[in-house]
């Protein structure tokens, strides 16, 4: 079967109303059209196997969910300086949940395992990652090359040495193409993702439900294109009724952005490379007030 004939059988496949917007890229391997759907449905499964306890913080007799957001702060105005792949934030931030769950950490080592989990994940993601030397130097030297390596030793071994968990990102990436969005928009979406990264609540959200809400709230304030589609329901996975208590948390994260203590995310997207995004005026009108208020019950 060549691969027009795959495309074609595919097509039957889908409902009316839903359009196959991989039906142009069979054509184009580095793309791997034909697996695509598939491997969607694999990352969908996985995030569920690596998605930790919303109250394990329960758990922590030192730390609270203020040292989270402080050094969870901290760590995207790092990864910023080292010029880091935005896979390595997601990870990292992934890292460090999936650690604290499982293991006690004191007030003391709270930035070691933050500069130890960033390390570990820049193994895993980039192509030339920072040295040692560079964590030692960004900590003020609180902690030694030699207490780096151990506590990035520690965190591998206790998340089984496995780190491949499905990222916001490769959700809202599926999710634009299906929307066929705009720069301005997919930019919007990653900017209220990443308010969720130092956010303690969402860490009941998965991935794909935040990279879902995130887009549909993206697109209404933005107001262009704004319905939810059923090709955008049928590849994320929700319905607009779905993401309605995630799509009101990003709505309150939005608005106590400008005026909160961990405002990295939202300087990080008032700069001109991500379009000052964060400074939109739409983020202040009453749809995203209405939204945060709204009684979900």
């Amino acid at each position: 079967m060549d691969m027009a004939d795959f495309s074609e059988a595919l097509n039957e496949c889908f409902p009316t109303d839903v359009e196959d917007i991989d039906s142009g890229d069979y054509d184009k391997p580095q793309l791997c059209a034909e697996y695509a759907k598939e491997i969607m449905r694999f990352l969908r499964a996985m995030e569920e196997h690596y998605s930790v306890s919303p109250t394990y913080m329960n758990n922590q007799q030192e730390v609270n969910e203020k040292m989270r957001a402080i050094l969870l702060d901290w760590l995207v105005q790092v990864h910023l300086k080292f010029r880091l792949l935005q896979e390595t934030l997601y990870i990292t931030m992934s890292i460090i949940d999936r650690f604290l769950a499982v293991h006690q950490v004191s007030k003391r080592e709270l930035q070691l395992v933050g500069v130890g989990a960033m390390l570990l994940a820049s193994k895993y993601e980039e192509m030339f990652a920072p040295e040692i030397g560079d964590f030692v130097y960004i900590t003020d030297h609180a902690y030694t090359k030699k207490q780096i390596r151990q506590m990035e030793s520690l965190i591998f071994r206790k998340l089984d040495f496995s780190l491949g968990k499905p990222l916001c990102l490769h959700f809202l990436r599926r999710n634009s193409k299906a929307g066929a969005v705009g720069a301005e928009e997919h930019t919007m979406a990653k900017y209220l993702m990443e308010l969720t990264l130092i956010d303690y609540q969402s860490i009941k959200f998965l991935p794909s439900e935040i990279a879902a809400a995130s887009l549909s709230l993206a697109m209404r304030v933005m107001g262009k294109g704004s319905e939810w589609t059923p090709t955008l329901e049928h590849y994320s996975g929700y319905s607009e009724k779905k993401l309605s208590t995630c799509m009101q948390r990003l709505a309150q994260l939005v608005l106590g952005a400008r005026d909160s203590k961990q405002k990295a995310v939202y300087n990080k997207y008032a700069s001109s490379k991500f379009m000052k995004i964060s400074t939109m005026s739409c983020l202040s009108t009453s749809t995203i007030t209405t939204l945060a208020a709204q009684d979900q019950s």
